[in-house]
């Protein structure tokens, strides 16, 4: 978490690696930092399952063993990422083995990945140099760019990443308004102007990333996020934070993102770097990029017309989106209800910006779709309020195969979800998971 504790390592334990689906293990407990945390115990190489061929093969690096927040991280991405790869047409293989960063393995790879660390022995940061100069693609997370003696590995530090050396970091962990900073590099085109992230502690470094003309910034903290922390003495009350970046000179994209709220007594994540929708098509997006497969073009769905009243309907319950009891007063639950093609069940889905709409009813459309609390939280209920520009009470329609939406919030970065298939039942926002519950079909309506 912070520089006082990230110098300590600790010695690698035997190889663990992951294909295509990752192995849960019995763990064995230990302790680093004062603080316990999970560590996995090594498992033998499993067999792939029969696939056809994969249009990119990635190779994700990690080591599991330092800070229970990282430790979740990983394992959290070990279960994502395989999902992700069979759904786009890709490969997904995990190891603690960093002895594996050699040159005649990297060969199979278009991607390489670091998750929670970076080589440290002379011989994997010569294999990864050579790889990243001859054309390799690269992914790095949140603590794979930690250091706070840069010149211990100038390449990677100073030239490769550009960021130097830790300086300082928020804690604890939150969620951040990103300022999308360039919308034509392929990593980014799918993406609003901003959005919300996936909970995290943000670092910030000695270098000035803008003052390298090798270095593209992507996305950077937006000003609306300040203060950034929870404590007054770790957090951020201004200033230039960039988030996402690449290195034209490379195929390489960092992130810093990638950890997890923990309640360190008990080891349970209490929040999921991979909550937010519009952070994940960033992922994919940059991963196709980096594997050479290219990204892909969103569905081909009907537009949705702006002046129009639709219906929704939940491709779980087949039931329509509903104004409880017909009402419209500040406070009214959302819900799915039998569809009945009454006005209660008619919306409006009406722009503010950056792809974003809000979702009027047809019985005042004073009246918009709003998160209860301007909350966050999974699980938080859906009414009816008067519209008054929030961030909770705008989402971004994302066009799905088959004609079909999921609706995005622009202040949670989670997806509109229906409840069950009773009548009456609220709706809320959770984290989006490209199930039947967060899938809509529109019908206009006269």
């Amino acid at each position: 978490m912070t520089a006082s504790i990230r110098s300590n390592r600790v010695t690698q334990l035997p190889a663990m690696i992951v294909t295509s689906l990752f192995l849960a293990s019995s763990p064995a407990l230990g302790r680093v930092e004062g603080r316990e945390v999970q560590t996995p115990t090594p498992s033998a190489t499993p067999t792939p399952t029969p696939t056809a061929t994969p249009s990119f093969k990635v190779l994700a690096f990690y080591r599991g063993t330092w800070d229970a927040a990282h430790i979740d991280f990983t394992k959290e991405a070990n279960v994502w990422f395989p999902q992700i790869a069979a759904q786009n047409g890709f490969s997904y293989t995990a190891t603690t083995n960093w002895d594996l960063l050699n040159t005649s393995n990297l060969a199979q790879y278009q991607v390489v990945m670091f998750l929670d660390d970076l080589p440290q022995s002379a011989a994997q940061q010569s294999a990864f140099q050579q790889y990243m100069q001859g054309g390799g693609g690269w992914m790095g997370f949140h603590v794979s760019a930690f250091t706070t003696s840069p010149g211990s590995w100038n390449w990677y530090h100073n030239q490769f990443l550009g960021s130097g050396s830790f300086r300082s970091n928020t804690w604890g962990p939150t969620t951040a308004v990103l300022k999308v900073e360039n919308r034509t590099h392929a990593s980014t085109a799918n993406l609003p102007a901003t959005f919300t992230s996936a909970v995290s502690e943000w670092y910030s470094w000695s270098n000035n990333l803008r003052a390298n003309p090798d270095i593209q910034v992507l996305a950077s903290v937006d000003p609306v996020s300040f203060p950034l922390g929870t404590d007054p003495n770790q957090s951020w009350y201004s200033g230039d934070y960039p988030i996402m970046w690449t290195n034209k000179k490379y195929k390489m994209l960092y992130a810093n993102f990638g950890h997890n709220a923990m309640n360190y007594s008990t080891n349970t994540r209490l929040s999921s770097t991979f909550a937010s929708e519009v952070q994940n098509r960033f992922i994919v997006d940059g991963l196709k990029w980096l594997g050479g497969a290219g990204t892909t073009p969103p569905p081909t769905t009907p537009p949705i017309s702006p002046t129009a009243w639709y219906t929704a309907t939940g491709k779980n319950s087949g039931k329509c989106v509903d104004a409880r009891s017909a009402a419209s007063a500040n406070g009214t639950a959302i819900q799915q209800y039998a569809c009945n093609g009454t006005l209660a069940q008619h919306f409006q889905f009406q722009p503010t910006s950056d792809g974003f709409v809000r979702i009027n009813s047809r019985l005042n459309s004073a009246q918009a779709l709003d998160v209860t609390d301007v909350s966050a939280a999974d699980g938080a209920l859906i009414q009816l309020w008067s519209y008054s520009n929030g961030t909770n009470q705008q989402w971004q329609p994302v066009a799905e195969a088959g004609g079909s939406y999921r609706f995005v919030s622009r202040y949670s970065g989670k997806c509109l979800t229906t409840v069950g298939s009773a009548d009456s039942a609220q709706l809320t926002q959770s984290s989006c998971n490209g199930g039947l519950a967060q899938s809509f079909t529109l019908a206009q309506q006269p």
